[in-house]
């Protein structure tokens, strides 16, 4: 496996055990992103495998997945776009409170 593509694919999953120690403490709006970074990180590594150019510069899931050219079922693409659209969101709450 190229090197780059190893690289992205370890931090995804290092990001994802991120997630779930976030989410076991509570830390809900962080588990969020760090499910979001896990797995923008794991479609840059495939897009960079698929496509054998680095990734562009961009945090949406969606679009990712168009150029790669991945069409996931719908249960999984539905939970994709939630957390593609929650991104921004738990990033920057407008207040954390209400979140």
């Amino acid at each position: 496996m190229n090197k780059k593509v190893a690289e992205w694919l370890k931090q995804a999953d290092y990001d994802m055990d991120t997630a779930q120690f976030m989410a076991k403490g509570g830390r809900h709006f962080y588990a969020v992103f760090m499910c979001h970074l896990a797995i923008e990180k794991a479609l840059k590594g495939l897009y960079e495998r698929t496509l054998r150019e680095t990734p562009p510069k961009t945090h949406n899931l969606i679009f990712l997945l168009d150029k790669i050219g991945l069409k996931p079922d719908p249960d999984k693409g539905k939970t994709i776009t939630r957390i593609n659209e929650a991104s921004v969101g738990t990033r920057y709450p407008e207040d954390i409170d209400e979140m």
